[in-house]
């Protein structure tokens, strides 16, 4: 039996690590609420934004925490412009289309940054990367507090759109019946690219918060992405509440998983709870019965 000393630690810190986790996912189930399709890009897109953030920082001077004000609405217009002028047209209105397109842009994406800046993997340097807060009996990393905060601020800010605006219930209607909501006189196209968009948006700011602590490469964003693909599992498919929640269980289920079994084998037992999950509740924790 594991001393508390050791126990309560670890466990704080699969919270704060699955809080990022869980941002990550929240644009991925945000994405098959609606569109009822696993975005394939998402791993090169957040990829993408973390270059972004690597280069505001190095270029411009930008901190990571700040340019998120820049790099998140950004990539909400290339997201919005990717469903709307690519993947749409693409897939002439096809779900399965619309997953090999997503697919087809992952490569491009990731072999366009491989071609424009290698292979290298690159960090940036910040003050605060490796600022704790004691508390007693543990330290807390800032940078993953700082993560563990945004993640409820961005998933209030996805509740207070979707329940409070226009464009909020023109989502929850196309996701809930998309011929109504067509014949209701909705813009569908628009709401799939606002949709797409948000959910891109979502994993700029992840990049973000990651760039403090983080490394990257053309292939950064793929480890993440099946990571959040298995809490949109757990926590159920196109539910917010679900993405965070999933994600937090997840980071903890990590980190008990690297006491108990080492650094090297930490990412088994989350692939572990994927295939219960998939056996015993497939719909998800919070996911509705097809």
């Amino acid at each position: 039996m594991l001393s508390p000393v050791i126990l309560i630690p670890a466990l704080l810190n699969g919270l704060l690590t699955g809080a990022v986790y869980a941002l990550v996912a929240l644009g991925l189930t945000l994405i098959y609420g609606v569109l009822h399709i696993i975005n394939f890009a998402h791993g090169a897109l957040l990829t993408a934004a973390m270059f972004a953030a690597y280069f505001a920082f190095k270029v411009l001077g930008i901190d990571p925490y700040l340019s998120v004000f820049i790099i998140a609405p950004l990539f909400f217009a290339v997201g919005y412009a990717l469903q709307r002028f690519v993947i749409g047209l693409a897939s002439h209105g096809e779900d399965r289309n619309m997953l090999l397109v997503t697919l087809g842009l992952a490569v491009v994406i990731e072999n366009a940054l491989l071609f424009g800046f290698r292979g290298d993997t690159r960090t940036i340097d910040v003050p605060y990367a490796f600022q704790t807060i004691d508390l007693g009996f543990t330290y807390l990393a800032v940078p993953r507090l700082v993560g563990f905060v945004a993640v409820f601020v961005v998933a209030l800010i996805l509740w207070l759109i979707m329940s409070l605006t226009d464009i909020g219930r023109a989502i929850r209607a196309v996701a809930k019946e998309k011929l109504g909501a067509q014949l209701s006189g909705i813009d569908v196209a628009h709401v799939y690219a606002v949709t797409f968009g948000l959910g891109t948006a979502c994993v700029a700011v992840a990049a973000c918060l990651l760039m403090p602590t983080y490394y990257v490469n053309p292939g950064a964003g793929n480890a993440f992405v099946l990571i959040a693909f298995t809490i949109v599992v757990l926590g159920g498919m196109g539910s917010v509440p679900g993405a965070v929640l999933g994600g937090l269980m997840i980071g903890v289920v990590e980190s008990l998983s690297s006491l108990f079994l080492g650094d090297s084998l930490g990412q088994v037992g989350i692939f572990l709870i994927f295939i219960a999950v998939l056996l015993v509740r497939p719909q998800g924790l919070f996911g509705a019965n097809a």
